[in-house]
This record gives structure tokens, C-alpha cells and sequence, in this order.
């Protein structure tokens, strides 16, 4: 495998998902893969669960581990081709990837939408020069567009926690003070969709994802209706796509408590975190013991283990 960016780049899920599980049973058994293997994790913006949990995983491969949180201990990267260089920014990304894949095997970037412009944050620009430039496998950690190793652990936790065979899953938008990134309902929507799950979007009008990722997925604009039998609720505050970047509503009314729990299957509780509580989530509803964030977010280190294995397997 040389690059982790969707599900397609992981093959059968099934298979993967059962080499996860066999992963998660024997977290070192496959240390030799990464003996003398050097993985360098780049962050363009914060983080807490990727970075911890992706440097734990390749640690349990046996791997070595560079984190360069670029803002703080690198020079501020041009990322622009043809530009005059007088300004801030004192070195090129098509020198500094190139120089970056010298130092190691594998490369994990994160960087989120700028929400300037759609088409350059859709483009995946600075993630597609990671992958021409460096020479080495890439992983995303999360970027303008995706998030592919939360979504592969969010299924992860699902396929643990599932009672019926084909669970109803419901991805809810939620109320938010700040304009957050579509990478997180993205890509769960996109691997929701390759798995056996009966999906259901829900959100108010005006926050429908891009269509590349909705085709065929059934939206539900009433939430409490979209709650109605479900199995897992997924809660996640995201900004308008049509309106590119914008906070169309701070709508309480979205805020998932225990009177729309009550509507589903008794339903397990998810969020990727950070969490907004009493926002996004009420406490009684995140306290509960129907809540698995702290499982899902463990699974983060199984889901990014089982990507660097299938990379180191492929050197």
C-alpha cells in the first residue's frame, strides 16, 4: 500500500476489518516489520488523538518516530509553484518533501480545509505534493477533505459493538460555535457506504455534504425522525459545503440528549472528539453507559496500526 487518503486504498474492508481485530488481540506481533523503519508525522495543525494514537501504533510495529509539528520546528512552507519568494515563508514544499522522504520509509501528514477557496481545499493539493514529491508511502492524518484513519475506526468500534446484522447507523450534524472541516462526516459517510450498515445522514437544510460523497445515501432534514430505531448515533458539527466555510446555524435544538436517545434501539453513542458538551452532546447523554468515545478513540491506535503494517508489508 503506498498511500491511505479512502477505503478503496485499504481493498476488502472485511478483511481488513478482521486483520484489525487480530491487530487490536496482539499489539506486538509484528515488531519486526518495522525494525530499522523510520516514520515521520507532519502536522500542519493540532492534535491529540492522531498524533498519540499514530505514534503509538508505529511504535508497537517497532518503528522509530519523528513528529514535526511544522508551525512550531519548521520554516513556513510555499506551497504555491511560480511565486516570488520575498515574503514569510522561506522555504519551497517541492524542496522540503523531497528532503523529508530522505529521512525515512513512511510520511503521515494532517492538515486541515483552509476554507479560503472549495476548489483548492478539494483539491488536496498539499496532501497529492506529499504524495509526488517524497518517494515514500502516505498516510493522511486528516486532511482539507478526509479523515480516513478516524473513519476506519469509527467502523472498527461499530463492527465491536454491533447487535444486528445490518445496524441502522445515523450521522447527525450538531450545533458548534466554530466552522469545522467535512473531513470527519465524509469520510465516515464514504466508508459507511462500503460497509453493511443502513446509513442515514441527518442535518438542517443547508449543511448537505458534497455530492461526491452523498450519492445514494439517504437524508433525513428531521432529526428526530432519522433517530427513530437506530443502532449507533453519530454526532459531528460541520460547516455549510454550499456556503463554503460558514456557520449557517447554532441551532440548540441539534444537541443530542436523552430525549432523542430514547427514540433509537437503545443506540450506542459516537463522536471522534474533541466534543463541545451541551452543544454538541448533552452530559447525561456523553456520561451514559451507552457512550463509547473513549472505545472508539482507543480504536485509533488499531486502525493506524493496521494501515502501517499493510505499509510496512509493502517495502
Amino acid at each position: 500500500m503506498q498511500r491511505f487518503l479512502t477505503p478503496s486504498d485499504i481493498g476488502d474492508l472485511k478483511q481488513a476489518l478482521k486483520e484489525a481485530a487480530e491487530v487490536k488481540k496482539n499489539p506486538f506481533a509484528h515488531q519486526h516489520l518495522g525494525k530499522n523503519k523510520t516514520i515521520v508525522l507532519i502536522f500542519f495543525n493540532s492534535s491529540l488523538r492522531t498524533r498519540l494514537s499514530t505514534q503509538k501504533a508505529a511504535t508497537n510495529l517497532g518503528m522509530n518516530v519523528i513528529v514535526l509539528d511544522i508551525n512550531k520546528d519548521g520554516w513556513q512552507l510555499e506551497t504555491e509553484f511560480g511565486v516570488v519568494m520575498d515574503g514569510d515563508k522561506p522555504e519551497h514544499i517541492r524542496e522540503a518533501v523531497p528532503v523529508i522522504g530522505q529521512y525515512c520509509d513512511i510520511i503521515g501528514v494532517r492538515s486541515f480545509a483552509r476554507f479560503e477557496n472549495k476548489e483548492e481545499d478539494y483539491s488536496e493539493r498539499l496532501l497529492n505534493q506529499f504524495i509526488e514529491l517524497s518517494g515514500r508511502p502516505v498516510i493522511s492524518m486528516e486532511s482539507a477533505t478526509r479523515h480516513p484513519l478516524q473513519a476506519f475506526a469509527d467502523l472498527f468500534t461499530i463492527e465491536e459493538y454491533r447487535s444486528a446484522q445490518r445496524p441502522k447507523v445515523v450521522l447527525t450534524w450538531a450545533p458548534h460555535p466554530k466552522a469545522l472541516p467535512q473531513a470527519v462526516p465524509n469520510s465516515f459517510v464514504e466508508w459507511m457506504k462500503e460497509a453493511d450498515v443502513d446509513l442515514t445522514v441527518t442535518h438542517p437544510k443547508g449543511y448537505e455534504l458534497a455530492p461526491e460523497f452523498m450519492e445514494g445515501v439517504n437524508v433525513e432534514y428531521d432529526q428526530r425522525k432519522a433517530f427513530e430505531g437506530a443502532d449507533f448515533i453519530y454526532a459531528k458539527s460541520w460547516a455549510s459545503f454550499s456556503e463554503y466555510g460558514k456557520v449557517l446555524s447554532k441551532d440548540r435544538s441539534w444537541t443530542v440528549d436523552e430525549e432523542k436517545m430514547a427514540l433509537t434501539n437503545d443506540a450506542k453513542f459516537m463522536h471522534c472528539l474533541p466534543v463541545r458538551r451541551n452543544m454538541v452532546v448533552s452530559d447525561a447523554v456523553i456520561e451514559s453507559s451507552n457512550s463509547i468515545v473513549v472505545q472508539e478513540a482507543a480504536n485509533r491506535v488499531v486502525s493506524a496500526q493496521t494501515v502501517l503494517k499493510r505499509m510496512l508489508e509493502s517495502l
